[in-house]
């Protein structure tokens, strides 16, 4: 068994993990949503659209349900605050969620333009809002979020939803946006052939410019913008139990960048972030389609590394009271739980990896309008 200090930075790296997958795995997929109503124009074309990832969608969000449930789990508190503050935010994120399984399965059902029009706007919507509003809430973290502790831990939100629509929270929900855009324009270039690929690689390469800029201007911003970071300066126990209320945290213009200048090797995080984006963009316009989607996956690796190392070992900072910001150290479960979900996960996360690894190697190939044809009544 792993001691309690270990335990807290496993979980951290773990939730990480689970955070890549999904913008990896549900990323690809929502990103192809967003793309449907730009790339294909025609019924067939858009049948083929959704045929490359129909088969795919719903197990992918087993990263997205898994990673809740591991917050909810190893962060009790954060899951606690962070659904008090985002509440509105999250139901946003459900709302567009709830367009995804209907439309999948409702579209073909009639055979009727307008009927199929809206279920086709309906998946734009479940793959376009989920990373804007992601962004966004990653983009208020660095800011610091207006919650507040009393004495017996209940947390209290005196922020509002507008507040979270702030310009450097809209910069980041436009990073995420353009980084998931991206994982899926080099996925559905690689599933598909002729004009759809032609018109998705053109897209794919706008949204690895924009992602690049955003992030690059994001990461400006943090270090010029006036934008204050928060910083312990106070003795910590790593090992100690839960009590985000005995620490003292100041706020200073350099302290998203301390982590980056004790570890300079860090700095190959948002290099690997910028680096896959462009190598995306290059690799899927001379018809590289899986080396794209390798490289995308590794931006997606890149920015949210890049964020999580810069803010560690704060999870959920407070700008109104900063001493009652949620660290990796003081906002997490028991050992014993935490010990428990460990050994539960080198179990279950491999299969979980290699069922959908088969799975994927199963339903491999491009999707063409031959083949939408051939099988009318078992494709989306």
């Amino acid at each position: 068994m792993f001691d309690y200090e270990t335990l807290k930075i496993i979980w951290w790296l773990l939730v990480g993990v689970l955070l890549v997958g999904f913008a990896i795995m549900d990323g690809h997929d929502m990103g192809v949503g967003t793309l449907l109503p730009f790339v294909a124009h025609s019924d067939i074309e858009r049948r083929i659209v959704i045929n490359t990832v129909g088969p795919h969608w719903d197990g992918n969000q087993v990263w997205f349900i898994t990673g809740g449930g591991a917050i909810f789990a190893a962060w009790p508190l954060v899951y606690a605050t962070a659904f008090s503050g985002f509440y509105w935010a999250m139901l946003a994120v459900l709302w567009a969620l709830f367009f995804r399984p209907v439309g999948f399965d409702y579209r073909s059902k009639i055979h009727h333009p307008t009927w199929r029009s809206i279920w086709d706007w309906g998946l734009f919507i479940g793959g376009f809002v989920p990373p804007v509003i992601f962004g966004v809430a990653f983009g208020n973290l660095l800011q610091g979020v207006p919650f507040h502790f009393d004495d017996n831990l209940v947390s209290y939100y005196t922020g509002s939803f507008w507040e979270l629509l702030n310009p450097f929270g809209l910069l980041a929900g436009v990073v995420s946006s353009a980084m998931i855009t991206l994982q899926g324009g080099t996925y559905l270039a690689h599933r598909t052939e002729g004009t759809i690929q032609a018109r998705t690689v053109r897209a794919t390469v706008a949204a690895a410019v924009v992602m690049v800029a955003g992030f690059v201007a994001a990461g400006l911003w943090l270090q010029w913008g006036g934008m204050e970071g928060f910083q312990i300066t106070s003795v910590v126990n790593p090992a100690a139990l839960p009590d985000p209320l005995t620490k003292t945290v100041v706020r200073s213009a350099d302290a998203w960048w301390l982590n980056y200048q004790r570890v300079p090797a860090l700095w190959l995080l948002p290099l690997l972030g910028v680096a896959g984006a462009l190598a995306a963009a290059a690799l899927v316009a001379v018809g590289r389609t899986l080396c794209a989607f390798v490289a995308s996956s590794l931006a997606v690796v890149g920015v949210i590394g890049t964020a999580g190392a810069a803010m560690f070992p704060f999870v959920m900072p407070s700008s109104t009271m900063p001493n009652a910001s949620l660290t990796v150290w003081d906002s997490v479960s028991s050992h014993l739980t935490l010990g428990l979900m460990l050994g539960a996960t080198v179990i279950f996360m491999p299969l979980i990896v290699l069922y959908t690894g088969w799975a994927y190697r199963v339903m491999r190939g491009k999707v063409t309008e031959a083949y939408i044809r051939d099988n009318d009544h078992a494709a989306y």
